[in-house]
């Protein structure tokens, strides 16, 4: 059930149930099925029948000073670990995996007592001060967005933050239902800082398997760094294996590649801005394939 007051949501994949914790309810997770209508996301989630036609256009959420929720901040426990929220606005970057949520919680509430709108660039965090604003990157292409971030959640499968449909859609992971994002907290009146490293959340679970078009192979640039998953003498071998991949980790699939080069076709995934954000990356890979990526310039 829901409440006006602090909710919660438990996700697998980007399914969702949701708690309330000052009302003092309660719920179990539910067994959840596909929709059977792609992206995967379940228990009736997913776009709204009437999706606005620019969602292209919808504009980043705008830093700006706000005061801080008392209840929504307050430390809590869900499913036995412990949560404790900033209290203050301070430097924060982390990676991990993002998720998304959209029509079953249109129009609800959110854990600071706001309407929910999937349509509006916002977005729900474990810790994150509530409100505050966050850059959220999608590694696997590059596209940021800023989000408003109003909720909390997600709790299972160690996924770093949820976004609203809006968000998800203009990082391009929509069909997918997750991706590889890094997380930076931004402090209305102040300039990006680099103070804060990176914290990589482990992926301790696959993401579920979504429709994936295999990316056309192609050499890989000259320049970056990348990940390289295997090397084979058939062509046809390292597509199979390419497929293979793209289908196991649906976040990863526009980063991968096939360079064919003095008689072997390598699979890459890349490129990455520096070999610390690569070796982030093969810890998830190694963890879901059990193959473990060199890295490679």
């Amino acid at each position: 059930m829901r409440s006006v007051g602090f909710g919660i949501r438990i996700f697998i994949g980007v399914s969702l149930v949701s708690a309330a914790l000052v009302a003092g309810c309660s719920s179990t997770p539910k067994s959840s099925g596909s929709s059977g209508r792609g992206g995967g996301y379940y228990l009736d989630d997913g776009p709204g029948g009437n999706p606005p036609r620019d969602l292209d256009s919808i504009p980043d959420a705008v830093p700006k000073p706000e005061p801080l929720s008392r209840a929504a901040n307050r430390p809590y426990s869900v499913f036995g670990r412990d949560y404790v929220p900033m209290s203050t606005l301070a430097p924060y970057r982390a990676r991990g995996v993002a998720s998304w949520y959209g029509r079953r919680y249109h129009g609800q509430r959110t854990s600071i007592g706001e309407v929910y709108d999937m349509y509006a660039m916002s977005a729900a965090h474990p810790t994150l001060p509530l409100p505050s604003y966050a850059r959220v990157t999608n590694l696997s292409n590059g596209q940021s967005v800023v989000v408003r971030v109003n909720d909390r959640g997600p709790f299972l499968n160690n996924r770093l933050i949820d976004l609203s449909y809006a968000a998800a859609y203009r990082l391009g992971f929509i069909g997918s239902g997750s991706a590889m994002v890094e997380v930076e907290l931004l402090i209305p009146g102040q300039p990006l800082t680099a103070s804060a490293p990176p914290q990589t959340v482990p992926d301790r679970a696959r993401p579920e398997p979504a429709p994936v078009e295999p990316p056309i192979a192609t050499v890989a640039d000259a320049s970056g760094v990348y990940l390289q998953l295997g090397a084979f003498a058939s062509r046809e071998n390292a597509d199979l294996f390419r497929d293979r991949v793209a289908n196991e980790l649906t976040w990863l699939a526009a980063a991968l590649r096939i360079e064919s080069r003095d008689g072997l076709h390598r699979v890459r995934a890349g490129p990455y801005r520096d070999r610390i954000e690569a070796l982030a990356v093969s810890g998830h890979i190694r963890e879901a394939l059990e193959v473990t990526p060199i890295v490679v310039r």
